[in-house]
């Protein structure tokens, strides 16, 4: 499975990073960087607590 973030839909809110900080950070952008590909579940949560649905998982 890959994680991946649509920049584009990303509005900042870091609510993915608190969730699941290991694989999320928010950038100098304030968009979200994914840092690893490791944890699918705790992913899968930010996933669906994304507001704007802007992170993908396949």
């Amino acid at each position: 499975m890959s994680i991946k973030v649509n920049n584009d839909l990303c509005i900042g809110c870091g609510t993915c990073e608190v969730l699941c900080p290991k694989v999320f950070k928010l950038n100098a952008d304030n968009k979200v960087d994914v840092l690893s590909q490791e944890d699918i579940p705790c992913a899968k949560n930010a996933a669906e607590s994304c507001p704007v649905q802007a992170i993908e998982i396949k």
